[in-house]
């Protein structure tokens, strides 16, 4: 098996809109129709700040996503990456889908001069915590919300 690792094109919208419904319900969250629509334009929207995203495929059948964004920091001359969004269909879980977009948007961000790619998860998933444990040094920061 053989993971392959691309920047989204404007053909994988199907795709990206299946593997992205999937994430949001895996979080219990549903997003209207318009919020799909704006991201998907924001995806391919110029500038240094837009979000991007790769998508994974395994025998050329689209099996996971990632979006990430650049933005500025107070510490830092240069951006840090917020890795936004992480998801591998169920079945390919631990065949080597999720580190390879991890790493493809750790390529991407050194390939820009940026040096800290951070990302949450909820406290509960315990499948990709066992991933990330494995690829990234977790911080002990805690997350607050305002709304």
């Amino acid at each position: 098996m053989t993971v392959t690792v691309r920047p989204l094109e404007q053909s994988d919208h199907t795709e990206w809109h299946r593997l992205w419904t999937a994430y949001l319900k895996f979080y219990n969250t549903v997003l209207p129709e318009e919020t799909y629509q704006l991201t998907w334009k924001r995806l391919f929207t110029p500038g240094e700040y837009e979000p991007r995203g790769f998508i994974a495929l395994v025998d050329g059948k689209p099996v996971g996503l990632t979006h990430y964004m650049y933005h500025r920091s107070c510490w830092a001359e240069a951006n840090n990456c917020y890795l936004q969004d992480l998801f591998a269909d169920p079945e390919i879980r631990g065949k080597g889908v999720g580190s390879a977009l991890i790493d493809a948007v750790r390529q991407a961000a050194k390939a820009v001069g940026v040096v800290n790619v951070y990302w949450m998860t909820h406290e509960t998933n315990a499948t990709a915590r066992k991933l990330y444990d494995r690829v990234a040094r977790r911080t002990g920061f805690i997350e607050y919300d305002l709304m």
